[in-house]
């Protein structure tokens, strides 16, 4: 289960907009971005949390981070409208 992928969800609140730009540059370097402050992407365990260090590196102890995995049999319950797909196993990127 180590390789698999989950949708993930980052959201923060972060007071200071340096620190703000800070953050969303480090996750739109992995996600994409949905919302101002809320971005998602495919991830595994361990690319999670690498990516959580980073981000957490830029906060302030006042600054808020949330980090939500969905697992494939979540995916049922989840609704969206607008913006971005949620993205599925059968999302690809071509670089």
């Amino acid at each position: 289960m180590a390789g698999v992928e989950m949708l993930t969800i980052f959201t923060y609140d972060i007071t200071d907009d340096r620190r703000r730009r800070r953050a969303a540059r480090i996750l739109e370097g992995t996600l994409v971005r949905v919302q101002e402050s809320v971005f998602e992407g495919r991830l595994t365990r361990s690319g999670a949390r690498q990516l959580i260090g980073a981000v957490e590196a830029a906060l302030d102890r006042d600054d808020s981070l949330r980090v939500y995995a969905v697992a494939a049999d979540g995916l049922d319950r989840c609704h969206q409208r607008g913006g971005a797909p949620i993205m599925t196993d059968e999302d690809y990127w071509l670089l």
